[in-house]
Formats: C-alpha cells, structure tokens, sequence
C-alpha cells in the first residue's frame, strides 16, 4: 500500500482541506512511493495564520533555547542519517554516498547555527551626546516563507530554516513535490527536538496555489527561494508589492577554465565531479568547460574516456556513480538540449542518448567545439551535459566565462599563481573556485550569485544569514 503523508500546520497534522493529493515517485523505476497533499490556497492561509499567532511567544524565547533545540536536532538528524539518505535517493534519485553527504551536511548546519544563540546581537555605539547610551540591537524579522527546489531536498531548507528559526522567525515551509519525504523528515526532527506548535508550519502542492500564496501574502515579511530564474522572477513580482524582503538563488550556467599550464588529470576530475556529480542536477554544475587552444583536444580525449567509465543507475545501488533526472519533464528537458546542441552543430564527443529500461536515465554527455552564442553554451540545462568551448588565451577564456545571462559560481585550473588571482577579481560570478571543482559549499561561508542568479540582495549561509532573517532597531536613551 502506497502510503500516504501529511502537512503540519499549527501542531497538527492536516490533509488538504478538499482531500486532494499528488505522487511521489521515484525516478530510477517510476514507482510511487507516496502521496501528499494537495492544499488550497485558504489552507495555506491557515499555515500562514499559525505562524502569525506563534511568533511573539518565539521570538521571545531566550536565544539560547531557540539554539539547544537546533542542537538537539542536529543529534536527531545524525542518529537518522541512513533512514533519511535512503528516502532521499528513493525521491531524488542522487547516489547513497551523495545522499549521505547531504544529510550530514544538514546536521552540521543545525549545529552550527544552534551556536548563534550565544553570539552577539547588536552594538553599543559612541554617543554624540552627553548622558546618553546608544545601541543597536537585532529582532527577528517576522512571519518567514521557505520554497525550496528538488535537487538539495534536505541541505537547502536546511540552511535557510536553520538561521530563521536561530533568530527567532516563525515559517511556512514549501518543499519541492518531487521531494517533499525527505523535507518532511527534517521537520519530524525539529519537532521531536521540541520546537513549539506553529513555529513552523510543512505545506506542500503546487506552486501556483501554495506558492502564490506565500508569496503575496501581506502577512509574510520575508520570502527565501531557491529555484530556477523564471519561477523567482515571477515571485519577487509578487512579493515586492508587499514590500516584502526576499532572498532568491536561482540559475547558473557555471564555468570551469582549464588553463595550459594545467594539470590535465586534475582538470578531467573536477569537471566530472562537477558535471556529472549530483546528475549535473546543481545550481553550481559545471555546465561548460573553457579550456585553452593548445590543450584542448588531450583535455576532450580524457574527459570522454571518463565520461564512459562513469556507472549510471539506481542510487540505491552499491557502486551506482550517476542516479536519474528527477522527474520525465528533467529527463526531456535534457533529451532536448542534446538535440539542439546537435542541430547546433557541436561535436556530440560522447554519450547523447537515454539509457535502456524504466528509470529516467540519460547518459554523461560532452559536446566539444562549442562556441559561446550556441544555445547548450548560453541556457541552463541542468543534466548532465557538458559544452567544450575552446579559447585562444587566458583573455579570452575569462571573457568566455563572463559571456552568459548568469553569474553564480566559476572556477579556474592553473598552477600560475598570478593568473589564479587574476580570474578571481575579474570573473563575474558570486562564488569562485581555484583548483576545486563548481559544486561544493562551506556552510560557513556566504553564498550567493550575481546577474541572474540570484536578486542581488542577501547572501544564504555563515555569518551572512543574519542580515535577512533579522531587522536592526536603533535605541536611544537619555540619562543624564
């Protein structure tokens, strides 16, 4: 029997008001392997109310309270890391050990920011007045709403519901439907960690109506969305008619220099690892690699042989290195850069076909002689497909990187000190590795993209979430 799951709104657990609901299948077999409700737009309202009614009471609780039950979900979550990995593969399709990485990676977020309830929250100024005290001091900013994308299910609403919860913000939680268990198991954690009813409110269902709501709601004063750039353009539109703080990270078409001087084995490593890594389903993939004149034909050579070793199937699998796209409408989406890249005239080097049987598998792919005004050179895909575009020089390849809509991370393989620097201060993207692959983030650090990746407001994660999820109220008084 194919179980069927609930909402959490207010303490309770809820079914849509009109007992709809949708599938969640796992996308190695096509199986179902649960169903959630489908809410309507007044029971996301009822969501919405429940935040409201809890948040003075919450952000009234001393900080440190706020961080020891962070802290004890963090050891909830650690105790549950394989039931949740395994769930997360089953939803996602992402390997075991991909999987793993992500749950443990949530688990240490927890932990981190359960610490922020014993930072400091504002700042004692010098006064231009005599007998007077000055200071400064952070509240939590309200009402929060939380939408989060398929490919990171349990890392990504970690890090925003982790910092929002740290400073005293109340939330309704949108997980993606083609991932909502693995989001679910996360709020299971929270709440046997002993986090008050209302506090934090589960909704799932489809963006146009549950989506919609938290985004235009005038009840809601902040908004955190991870997703693509259509969908995140569409919500800030709504949300800013509020006036309503927003925080988005959407697309990339992310690049990946290999320079002459570089090593060609380090290079190949990185690019699949960042390319085919996590299905190439990451904001932050590497979805083109720019690699200098002299050395490209050896770089393309050794990239396909690995390309071809590459073990596609069932994350749940032991030895599995690539699982599926998500959903049939990924699958396509992939299927249908492949031909257009084709008809574009790139040189398919390797793969380019789906794989034999029910799963939505597509195989690693690389496209060489691509030249930067094609559309697989310019457009998000977000499978795994690799464009090969080949550059004159270290100038030319930095403007190569610089030529897309998009600006969310970049990297460079060189061992010249000079030029790694260089790349560095002159690419146009938020986040920049040397000699690492695209993917891969400390949680310590602030994270965000520039351009179209994001709305060029607030940074996620580290020290910088403090500055979206709180508000800075300035204080006088006088006492002389």
């Amino acid at each position: 029997m194919t179980n069927a799951y609930k909402n959490y709104i207010g303490g309770t657990w809820v079914t849509a008001s009109d007992g709809a609901t949708f599938p969640n299948h796992n996308p190695a077999n096509d199986f179902v392997v649960g169903t959630f409700p489908k809410l309507t737009r007044e029971d996301t309202q009822l969501a919405i109310r429940a935040a409201h009614d809890a948040l003075p009471a919450w952000a009234n609780t001393p900080p440190p309270a706020r961080g020891a039950i962070l802290d004890k979900a963090s050891q909830i979550i650690s105790s549950r890391v394989d039931e949740i990995a395994t769930v997360l593969t089953r939803e996602e399709g992402k390997t075991r050990a991909e999987a793993r990485g992500e749950v443990m990676r949530a688990r240490d977020i927890l932990r981190y920011y359960s610490g922020e309830g014993w930072r400091g929250g504002g700042d004692v100024l010098p006064s231009n007045t005599t007998g007077e005290l000055l200071y400064s001091k952070r509240e939590p900013l309200g009402v929060v709403s939380i939408i989060t994308p398929w490919n990171f299910p349990i890392a990504i609403p970690t890090w925003k519901i982790a910092p929002a919860l740290a400073f005293g913000n109340t939330i309704i939680f949108k997980p993606a439907s083609d991932a909502p268990q693995t989001g679910l198991m996360l709020v299971e954690a929270l709440i046997d960690a002993g986090l008050p009813a209302g506090v934090l409110n589960f909704v799932t269902g489809s963006g146009g109506v549950v989506g919609d709501e938290l985004a235009s709601s005038v009840h809601v004063q902040g908004l955190s969305f991870t997703g693509s750039t259509a969908v995140g353009s569409g919500i800030y539109g709504q949300a800013i008619k509020n006036f309503t703080r927003v925080q988005l990270e959407m697309g990339g078409k992310n690049a990946l220099v290999v320079l002459a001087d570089a090593d060609l084995d380090v290079a190949v490593s990185l690019t699949v690892a960042g390319g085919f890594g996590l299905t190439g389903q990451a904001c932050t993939a590497t979805s083109r690699v720019i690699a200098e004149q002299s050395i490209a034909d050896e770089f393309v050579r050794r990239l396909a042989d690995a390309a071809r070793k590459l073990k596609v199937g069932d994350g749940l699998q032991d030895g599995i290195q690539m699982g599926p796209a998500v959903n049939r409408s990924q699958w396509e989406t992939d299927l249908h850069y492949i031909e257009v890249g084709r008809s574009e005239e790139a040189q398919l080097v390797v793969g380019g076909s789906p794989l034999p049987g029910s799963g939505l598998f597509v195989q690693p792919t690389v496209f060489d002689h691509v030249e930067p005004q094609m559309t697989i050179a310019q457009e998000e895909i977000f499978g795994p497909v690799i464009s090969v575009l080949r550059a004159r020089d270290f100038d030319h390849a930095l403007e190569l990187a610089n030529a897309v809509p998009y600006g969310l991370t970049a990297g460079v393989v060189t061992n010249d000190l000079h030029k790694a620097f260089a790349f560095a201060n002159a690419i146009d993207a938020g986040v920049v590795k040397i000699n690492e692959p695209t993917t891969g983030l400390a949680l310590q650090a602030p994270f965000g993209g520039f351009k179209q990746s994001s709305a060029n407001t607030f940074k996620e994660q580290g020290q910088a979430a403090v500055e979206f999820y709180t508000r800075t109220k300035t204080i006088y008084i006088g006492h002389g």
